[in-house]
């Protein structure tokens, strides 16, 4: 079995010589890759030094170095925190209902509209599409109120006039929570998502489509045998990607959809390290760390999980 012989002092040196000229002649390309370097030295390595407060029992006074060393103590109040449970399963349902609901429809009409003849509508209908995604999410949320309010909204006007009769406010739902979050997510991101699956169909060899045509295939199958496995690659890393964030709940949307009503329903990982760092009164910076690291540990095995299982399946992964 041919095994790669170890690197030399000799070829490292030279190697080292090429890099350096490479430099000296595009120096002006490297001077500028400068600049995203610095933004994640500063803003993404930099602060995971904060993260050790975790692990700490965070004092103002003192600062993160000199406060006093605690272990485990505070992932152990999160996990006997009567909060546990609720966070967590609200956080799994929500993702999981999102993943699987939110992932497949951008696929499947980046498919049948890239399946449409006329052109000049196929364009109308993706810019129509494309539209919500720009809505700012405290926007979004206020539309959602609007329209789904039993009174004056939309869908009270709509329940009234067909019924004869007061509709339920289905806001005040609890259960109807997870339904209105991931479906007007799917309204609003629906468009913006299929862009990379209409770039991916834009490289499909027409050859197979000619091919396909003379066999006598028709567009369904067409789409079936030709384009789903063209794109079946790029669909495998936006799964990996969707996987591997998996936890990260939209914080905003989900905090500005709570109520007293839905609470229960609704509180998720992410508002709930907010509330216990910041808005609770307390500003237990060091449980709120735990928790966050927990769930950034989860996303981490979620991805590592999902990149094995692709690569082990159809060879693709992102690393």
């Amino acid at each position: 079995m041919y095994t790669k012989a170890p690197l030399n002092p000799r070829s490292l040196r030279v190697r080292g010589l090429k890099l350096a000229m490479n430099i000296r002649a595009r120096w002006q390309i490297y001077l500028l890759l400068l600049i995203p370097l610095a933004y994640l030295l500063i803003f993404a390595y930099g602060p995971m030094v904060g993260l050790s407060i975790a692990f700490k029992k965070y004092n103002f006074a003192l600062g993160i170095f000199k406060s006093p060393w605690v272990g485990f103590d505070n992932f152990r109040r999160f996990f006997q925190s009567y909060k546990f449970t609720q966070v967590l399963t609200n956080t799994l349902t929500l993702s999981f209902y999102s993943l699987l609901v939110s992932f497949p429809i951008p696929i499947i009409f980046a498919l049948f509209l890239n399946a449409l003849p006329n052109k000049p509508y196929q364009k109308v209908i993706q810019t129509i599409t494309y539209i919500p995604y720009f809505i700012s999410t405290v926007v979004m949320v206020g539309l959602i109120f609007q329209v789904l309010n039993n009174r004056n909204g939309l869908y009270g006007a709509l329940f009234l006039h067909l019924t004869q009769n007061m509709p339920p406010d289905i806001l005040a739902v609890g259960t109807n929570f997870k339904h209105i979050y991931v479906w007007s997510g799917v309204w609003q991101s629906t468009g913006y998502g299929s862009i990379i699956y209409f770039a991916a169909l834009a490289n499909v060899d027409p050859t197979l489509h000619e091919a396909a045509l003379v066999d006598g295939a028709t567009r369904f199958q067409r789409i079936l045998y030709v384009d789903i496995p063209s794109i079946l690659p790029t669909a495998s890393i936006m799964l990996i990607l969707a996987v591997g964030s998996l936890m990260n709940i939209a914080f905003e949307k989900t905090l500005l959809m709570q109520n007293s009503l839905n609470i229960n329903f609704s509180e998720v990982i992410s508002t709930y390290v907010y509330k216990v760092g910041l808005a609770s009164g307390i500003n237990d910076f060091s449980l709120s760390a735990a928790i966050g690291m927990f769930n950034s540990v989860i996303n981490f095995l979620l991805l590592m999980t999902a990149n094995w299982g692709s690569k082990k399946l159809n060879g693709n992964g992102i690393f």
